[in-house]
């Protein structure tokens, strides 16, 4: 599959990637360059595996049972299953958000700091600068900056989501990994988290997994329609939502099926 032509230089490459749950093979031969400092969006109906491909590329699938893989995902210039390299680091350099916001019953302080203090961090003055860098950078700070003190849980669901936003980036990653960060905000807190995308791509190489078509044409730069494992047609957004060069994927960004 040909790559898109982009300006910057392919940061992730996946190389005629395939991944087994037990006898099950999930991914077939995925094979595409995402490129630094963009937003790339996984489309695709439930179960096609972009939320799989997306938790390989920094290895949260290692904590699933009778899982292997062929092939490899090299970013920058490495590849991620070098056995020199530590899944611990690993996941510093990749961080993640899920579905569901999912903040620690600690202070919005604490929740920050985590992945900080697990790494030996406890210098104030480090712990104070990251929180305010953090929650800056997740469009937050001017909300919560009176009362870091008072529980994460007390926040509302779209500020719950950019904290933990926060907290991904706390450790200065160079990839975010998004799995449908919004699909339990309401349609503002969605909007909020959008901008601030666009926002931290600036800083960041962001991978989204999306089911929102919408919110992938206004997201991101590429888009990559998966559909039983394999990857159907990957090019710049404006391309695969106007004018797809494969059937299946019109069939499904016009709704015909999935």
């Amino acid at each position: 599959m040909k790559t898109p032509t982009t300006s910057r230089s392919d940061f992730i490459s996946i190389r005629d990637f395939c991944f087994f749950y037990g006898s099950k093979q999930a991914l077939f031969d995925i094979s595409m360059e995402i490129p630094e400092r963009q937003v790339t969006a996984f489309i695709g109906p439930s179960g096609c595996g972009k939320s799989t491909l997306l938790r390989n590329l920094n290895r949260m699938n290692d904590l699933v049972d009778g899982i292997r893989h062929t092939g490899d995902i090299v970013i920058n210039g490495n590849s991620i299953y070098d056995p020199h390299i530590e899944v611990i680091s690993l996941r510093k350099r990749v961080g993640m958000v899920f579905q569901k916001s999912n903040p620690f019953p600690k202070s919005i302080y604490e929740n920050v700091v985590y992945p900080l203090r697990v790494a030996g961090q406890n210098k104030k003055a480090v712990l104070d600068e990251t929180v305010e860098r953090s929650l800056k950078g997740a469009a937050l700070w001017n909300e919560v900056k009176d009362r870091l003190h008072d529980s994460a849980l007390g926040l509302s669901g779209g500020q719950m989501q950019r904290l933990c936003i926060a907290r991904a980036i706390a450790n200065r990653p160079e990839i975010l990994l998004m799995d449908e960060p919004c699909s339990a905000l309401d349609p503002i807190a969605t909007v909020k988290v959008e901008e601030l995308i666009q926002e931290l791509k600036r800083e960041f190489t962001i991978v989204i997994v999306t089911h929102n078509m919408q919110q992938a044409t206004r997201c991101s730069d590429l888009t990559a329609f998966f559909y039983l494992g394999k990857l159907i047609e990957f090019d710049e957004t404006h391309k695969i939502f106007s004018n797809p060069s494969n059937k299946q994927t019109e069939d499904y960004i016009t709704g015909r099926f999935g």
